[in-house]
């Protein structure tokens, strides 16, 4: 029988090449059923190492005659991730660059013996290690779940190891640097932070650090540079993210680089990008006060067991369930064009008979929360108030970024000593006094009227800013830090005050709970049938990295970005059919949209049509939520569709089917139930009528004959 698992499980995983090894015969998939995989924090027999391990990676970190870690494995293909000792992390304090730990002494950088480790010798320019602590997780700031959303523990479930250093400098007295892991049961991720605390009498200055430098096996080897390197598996994440709506676009702090201490490294320059080190690009340029403290980054190391794929966006999409769960949480909303009181109350009334959840006062409603007449105020209460009377949150649209404020108050290019240049052209400084105010009035604007949403374009982009005239920062060195800082505080409050934040960038880590889909504006301006296709494309590619939940995409019930009559979705009794198709594609993706415009209905059949899809959302909402397993790309020439899949669930999977051409199609699809938990039979079922039981084959799949009728669709449920 452990012959035959072990065979399946190279079947699934057969495509991911020498370096992914299969699961241990008989072993949990933690992605199925993660409960086997608690944490430890563990002091060797010898008293020498620690080791932080959850049975699917292992850190082990030597703590005499200095701390390192000296292993990083990655349990799930035994395999190690590194080649080489560093130090825990670097400072520049005052000008000077000081070690936190690390040991010397090791004959090769291509690869650390056990027998090495002992002869190993401490820095002596360095934080020195003197103590340690095993702690309970931590909460960076509140959060209580107050929408439909998953379950997910707060803080995650896991165990801290806390090191604690200092320096013998008499420069330094009083300077005592933390350095602290978390490891989460369940997932092969660990997270790293570094704190100085100055307990000394006065003040110093930390001119930039690293937090985190791994000496990595070399991911591809090439005596010759190439175009583009391969970079090492490893998914390195922070909440230090700006400018991008993906991991990779958004990461600004990891730095894979070139190690020349690496000499028996097979390329000829010595350029192999095989070290990490996490780092802000600027500063941070911090004065740490007496008494006062300091705390970096945190960084997120998630490790892969194999590089299919699909498999890697589940590990991701499991992350961001875990450390950031306000992720899950995806409400049904309406984006609203107007602030006419009769407009607002009317959409409530509509979105309250229909089923849905949520208003936002789009841009372009007229809507300004910077506004702090009395009056104005009293006005969005009142909004507010009588929307929660009806059960439906009320929230709106607040531009920050790519827009010009003023000579004085705008981003100082470092280049011209003038304003303009910035990424979005022209942009406020967050610490100019009009970005003080700016977030003072936002906070006062919340808490006067009640509002439970924040969509907020053009968050904090990391433009750097030359001024040495704006109160938030002192000048250019210290003012990407600050402004980061003030855009992820203001977004910590909101989520201790459960306000539901949108924004168009990756500050999932931050707070935010949603960013687009992944589409371009100006295609809702094509004709409704384009849009529909279009829009289908988005949802599959933008579930990769996201969970359904973490995006939101787009329906233009009224005119957007021009197209005109044949662009929009009004008189919404006349286009029912491309209506209903939105609806579909949305709900069955599980991705909630903009609906954007005045009304969600404007007759009995519209409102008919609307409360049908909503009600069956609502019904199948958990197994709609669950990760989506990709089958076939919408090209609009075939039947394409999805997988949902949920081992914890009753309904473990919905597949759905959408047939974009003129004929109906019948044909028969392969379903990957692998995910779904299920190793034997299952049941399946084509919408709501009977079931018919299969038997799964040996690649945990079935063969499903699926009828499609012409630009229709096809829903499936598997139990």
């Amino acid at each position: 029988m452990k012959k035959a698992i072990t065979a399946l499980f190279i079947v699934l995983f057969g495509g991911l090449g020498a370096c992914a090894k299969a699961p241990a015969a008989g072993k949990a998939d933690w992605l199925i059923d993660p409960s086997p995989f608690k944490t430890e924090i563990k002091l060797a027999a010898d008293g020498r190492s620690i080791a932080l391990a959850n049975g699917l990676i292992r850190r082990t970190i030597r703590i005499a005659p200095d701390a390192a870690t000296v292993e990083f494995r990655n349990l799930m293909t035994d395999e190690t991730i590194l080649r080489a000792v560093r130090p825990e992390a670097s400072l520049t304090i005052d000008g000077r660059r000081i070690d936190v730990g690390g040991l010397r002494g090791q004959p090769d950088q291509a690869y650390l013996l056990p027998a090495w480790i002992n002869t190993l010798t401490a820095a002596p320019d360095a934080f020195h290690f003197k103590a340690y602590e095993i702690e309970a997780t931590k909460a960076p700031f509140p959060y209580a779940r107050k929408r439909w959303g998953g379950n997910s523990p707060w803080p995650p479930a896991g165990q801290a190891l806390l090191l604690r250093f200092r320096h013998d400098s008499p420069a330094l007295k009083g300077i005592e640097v933390f350095v602290r892991y978390e490891i989460y049961d369940g997932l092969p991720l660990l997270s790293k932070q570094v704190r100085i605390e100055n307990r000394g009498v006065r003040a110093v200055k930390l001119d930039s650090f690293t937090s985190e430098i791994l000496a990595v096996i070399e991911p591809e080897v090439s005596v010759g540079v190439p175009d583009i390197w391969q970079r090492p598996d490893l998914h390195v994440d922070s909440d230090y993210t700006f400018a991008g709506m993906s991991p990779a676009s958004a990461a600004r702090m990891v730095n894979w680089v070139a190690d020349p201490t690496f000499t028996t490294q097979v390329n000829y320059e010595y350029k192999t990008p095989c070290l990490l080190e996490c780092r802000p690009p600027l500063g941070p340029d911090a004065v740490i006060a007496a008494g006062a403290q300091f705390e970096t980054f945190l960084t997120f190391e998630l490790v892969p067991d194999s590089t299919n794929r699909e498999r890697k966006g589940l590990a991701l999409r499991r992350m961001y369930r875990t450390i950031a769960p306000w992720v899950t949480e995806n409400p049904i909303f309406l984006h609203l064009k107007s602030i006419d009181p009769a407009v607002v109350k009317a959409a409530v009334d509509q979105c309250a008979a229909v089923g849905f959840e949520m208003i936002i006062l789009s841009f372009g409603s007229g809507l300004d929360m910077e506004n702090e007449d009395p009056a104005a105020i009293a006005r969005m209460k009142e909004l507010a108030d009588y929307a929660h009377a009806k059960g439906i949150e009320l929230g709106g649209y607040s531009l920050l970024a790519s827009r010009a404020i003023s000579e004085t108050d705008d981003v100082i290019n470092p280049k011209t000593g003038k304003r303009g240049g910035a990424i979005f052209g022209d942009s406020p400084c967050l610490g100019s006094v009009w970005g003080r105010d700016y977030f003072r009035k936002i906070t006062a604007f919340f808490e006067k009227t009640g509002f439970d949403i924040l969509e907020h374009d053009g968050s904090y982009p990391g433009d750097v800013c030359a001024s040495t005239k704006h109160p938030g920062h002192r000048g250019l060195s210290d003012s990407q830090w600050t402004q980061w800082k003030t855009i992820t505080d203001f977004y910590a409050w909101c989520r201790g005050r459960n306000i539901y934040l949108n924004v168009p960038d990756w500050y999932f880590l931050a707070g935010s709970s949603k960013t687009g889909i992944g589409y371009r504006e100006v295609n809702w301006s094509l004709p409704r049938d384009r849009q529909i296709m279009l829009g289908r494309q988005n949802l599959f590619d933008g579930t990769w990295e996201k969970t359904p939940s973490m995006g939101w995409t787009f329906v233009p019930l009224v005119e957007y970005q021009g197209g005109g009559a044949a662009a929009t979705l009004e008189p919404l009794s006349e286009h029912l059919d491309a209506y209903e198709a939105h609806l579909v594609q949305n709900f069955g993706y599980g991705v909630q949209a903009c609906y954007r415009g005045t009304r969600l209905y404007d007759a009995e059949p519209t409102k008919a049509l609307v409360q049908k899809w909503i009600t069956w959302y609502k019904k199948y909402r958990d197994i709609l939520n669950a990760d989506v397993i990709h089958l076939r790309r919408p090209d609009g020439r075939d039947i394409d569709g999805i997988l949902h899949a949920n081992p914890a669930l009753k309904e473990k999977g919905l597949a759905l089917f959408f047939n974009p051409t003129d004929a109906a199609i019948e044909k028969t699809m392969r379903l990957p139930l692998y995910y779904t938990g299920l190793s034997d039979k299952v049941r399946i079922r084509e919408g709501e009528s009977g079931s018919r039981e299969y038997r799964l084959d040996r690649g945990f799949g079935v063969d499903l004959t699926v009828r499609v009728p012409a630009h229709g669709f096809a829903w499936y449920v598997i139990e």
